[in-house]
């Protein structure tokens, strides 16, 4: 499936995607964001549940059409019912020739992937790329950018320096609530809100046909979703994709009903150690002294080769 012309197009949009991997769609760029300048909003959906992918949304609209995104309703998707959520979402989407949009599916395997590596990511670095990547997209499809309005995550100061070392030529304005003061940015946030929620819905589980879906609203408060994750935690795998595994709450459930995993120990060594201290000087061809290995190859019962 290649577009997505309203809001009943998400589920089978979500129902194919691999959800392993982080997801893109950008709709078609109208002419006249191409010729006009326009405003892009930047906002997400999913940052706090343990549960489901984070969706990052943008909007981009021409300046002279402002008006518009007001008498469409946008507003901060969160003071919104699903209901006007969905219909604001259609509704933008028959405006098409004046406002576009995109969003990037954030994978939980990818979240917990990026905060569990030796150099950990944070979430705030995850949602940073994930605007600068969709804000990227939008004007190498052509978006005549001139203007950025994004609700922050972190310290809006140091998020606004970073955005404007990326795009030096554009006035970007970086607010907390900028969902609920900047129309273009409550746009965003219904297309992301709106997005996870099917995401969630058509949620396809590889682990097994018998996971039951009635798992609250995802957030680690929830007594729902803490039953949920209690009663769908396998001992040995841990717990389905579904699931942000790095998050504290599912990390409590692993280490109380998961089984224990003991580590083989490696050998300790010095941040200053080299290379070279793993392998010994060949001796003489005349020389019969026999020159043992580091224990290093011999534990992985490595062996010399001539050939390469």
């Amino acid at each position: 499936m290649n577009g997505i012309a309203c809001k009943e197009d998400l589920y089978q949009f979500f129902e194919h995607n691999d959800q392993n991997i982080n997801k893109f769609h950008f709709s078609e760029v109208s002419q006249i964001c191409k010729d006009k300048p326009c405003q892009l909003g930047v906002d997400e959906a999913g940052r706090g549940p343990v549960l489901g992918p984070m969706v990052y949304g943008i909007t981009y609209a021409p300046l002279s059409q402002k008006q518009l995104l007001v008498d469409l309703g946008c507003a901060d998707s969160k003071s919104l019912t699903e209901k006007k959520r969905e219909e604001i979402f259609n509704n933008i989407c028959k405006h098409k020739d004046n406002i576009g949009w995109a969003i990037e599916v954030i994978s939980p395997n990818v979240i917990a992937n990026n905060m569990y590596r030796r150099t950990k990511i944070s979430l705030n670095e995850i949602s940073m790329m994930s605007a600068i990547n969709l804000i990227q997209g939008a004007i190498k499809a052509g978006v005549n950018v001139t203007e950025i309005y994004v609700d922050t995550v972190g310290k809006p100061e140091s998020y606004q320096i970073r955005l404007e070392s990326v795009f030096p030529n554009v006035k970007i304005t970086v607010a907390k609530k900028a969902d609920a003061t900047y129309p273009i940015v409550s746009a965003a946030s219904i297309y992301a809100k709106v997005s996870r929620d099917h995401a969630i819905r058509a949620w396809r589980f590889r682990e097994g046909e018998g996971i039951k879906t009635e798992y609250g609203s995802g957030y680690p408060t929830d007594p729902v979703t803490k039953n949920w994750l209690s009663a769908n935690v396998d001992q040995v795998f841990g717990f389905p994709q579904l699931v942000r595994f790095s998050w504290s709450t599912a990390e409590q459930i692993l280490e109380s009903k998961a089984l224990t995993i003991e580590w083989e120990e490696t050998e300790k060594t010095s941040n200053d150690q080299k290379i070279l201290k793993f392998f010994v000087n060949l001796p003489t061809k005349s020389s019969n002294i026999h020159t043992k290995k580091h224990r290093f190859f011999t534990e992985r019962c490595l062996s010399n080769t001539t050939i390469l």
